[in-house]
């Protein structure tokens, strides 16, 4: 297929695909979709050989948000019965992390919903990522709190944070239909904050929302340009409570061309797999580690994912590895552009693909104003008992609640269950 050749040369010459030929991604048909996944493949074994990454999400101040994010079960005026408390001390949320550092998660993520965080909160969050590195050498921590003010970043990245997660989550055009509290333009202005200060910036988008094909690459392009280090692709999870409730839009097949989009038009950046991919992808996961490099380990902010040992168990049953603690995520020539000394996630910063380098992304879900990468819908991070994923029915009708297919977490952080890492 010309289609494919030519995108595999691209991108492994990190060469911008076209418009036009992203959007040719979207309208392939299923009978060409083992062709998809192994072309991507090729892209992501260039960079990332048969690497995965692991993330483990920690929500450190969950639900009571007054930004209104359609997506988020933490929003302003949600229905969705998700846990909600109040800020975790640095002690819990050190343990909380330990649980994921001890499955394999080479990376944490500490998320608290709220449009952005107080300084008070920014010197809270500062004292849980110390507390976090001095139990666990080596590990990366990646901040989540919402729309930052200027100076946060830089206080973020003396207390010892690598990364700071803000989504862009949709395209500009459309981003007004799914938030009114705050705007697009207020994201990019966090990513750009959280690049300045010297932090890898991770931004991603939410799939599944009802958007078009024009809007997935629109995001995808500004994803790009703004020079994410990593980008999570979240699949919208629609809690039942929110306005996005009756949104399911997404087969597993159209979530392995999304995925194979993004990898095309970003190929060596971090593509994680984000919140939904049990949810929408079900026994295709495999599939797409030819595709990612990266996934979150467990649960999600407020809803279950598979069991920790079952995510191990995939990855090595598709014939991957887990990354090791010891090695550099990002290919040399990013990650040794401009990398803060000691940095173990290599900040790309300065090292655009597309050489715009405008600087600026972010992450998914809890966030009303900026929250939790893996998100999808608030794809809350912990568990209880979650029935098993291959056992969920086939596939939900649009327009129908499908309160079985979405499980709300009921273990790990704020609660005396254990978590599921």
């Amino acid at each position: 297929m010309d289609l494919l050749n030519t995108l595999v040369d691209k991108g492994l010459r990190r060469e911008l695909p076209t418009r036009e030929e992203a959007l040719a991604v979207l309208a392939t048909s299923d009978d060409e979709l083992l062709d998809v996944v192994a072309a991507a493949g090729k892209v992501r074994r260039q960079w990332f050989g048969r690497r995965v990454k692991l993330n483990y999400l920690v929500n450190l101040k969950s639900g009571l948000c007054p930004e209104d994010c359609s997506y988020c079960s933490q929003r302003l005026g949600s229905k969705a019965e998700i846990l909600k408390y109040t800020w975790l001390r640095p002690e819990e949320a050190s343990q909380a992390a330990a649980a994921g550092v001890a499955g394999g998660a080479k990376r944490v993520c500490l998320v608290a919903s709220g449009r952005g965080p107080t300084d008070r909160d920014v010197e809270r969050v500062g004292r849980t990522i110390e507390a976090i590195k001095e139990q666990n050498e080596g590990i990366e921590v990646c901040a989540c709190l919402g729309l930052l003010s200027d100076g946060q970043a830089e206080k973020l990245r003396e207390a010892g944070a690598d990364a700071y997660n803000h989504n862009l989550n949709t395209s500009e055009a459309t981003y007004g239909q799914i938030t009114k509290t705050h705007t697009y333009a207020d994201r990019v202005d966090t990513v750009e904050k959280a690049h300045a200060a010297g932090l890898s910036a991770c931004s991603g988008l939410i799939a599944g929302m009802g958007e078009t094909d024009e809007d997935l690459v629109d995001v995808v392009f500004s994803l790009r340009e703004l020079d994410a280090d990593s980008v999570p692709v979240n699949f919208l999870i629609p809690f039942e409570g929110t306005p996005l409730a009756k949104e399911w839009n997404l087969t597993p097949q159209r979530c392995l061309r999304i995925l194979a989009m993004a990898r095309f038009v970003c190929p060596d950046v971090e593509v994680r797999l984000a919140g939904g991919r049990e949810v929408h992808l079900r026994s295709l996961q495999p599939l797409a580690l030819n595709i990612v490099n990266s996934i979150f380990l467990g649960d999600y902010l407020t809803s279950e994912g598979q069991a920790g040992q079952a995510d191990l168990d995939m990855i090595a049953d598709a014939g991957f590895e887990v990354e090791g603690a010891g090695t550099t995520t990002l290919p040399a020539h990013r990650s040794d552009a401009a990398a803060p000394a000691g940095s173990g996630c290599g900040s790309g910063v300065g090292a655009s693909l597309c050489g715009s380098g405008a600087g600026a992304a972010s992450d998914t879900d809890t966030d009303a104003a900026g929250c939790g990468s893996a998100c999808g819908g608030c794809s809350g991070h912990a568990h209880a008992e979650a029935a098993p994923v291959a056992a969920q029915p086939a596939q939900a009708e649009p327009g129908a609640l499908r309160s079985d297919l979405v499980a709300v977490r009921r273990r790990g952080a704020g609660t005396d269950i254990a978590p599921n890492a």
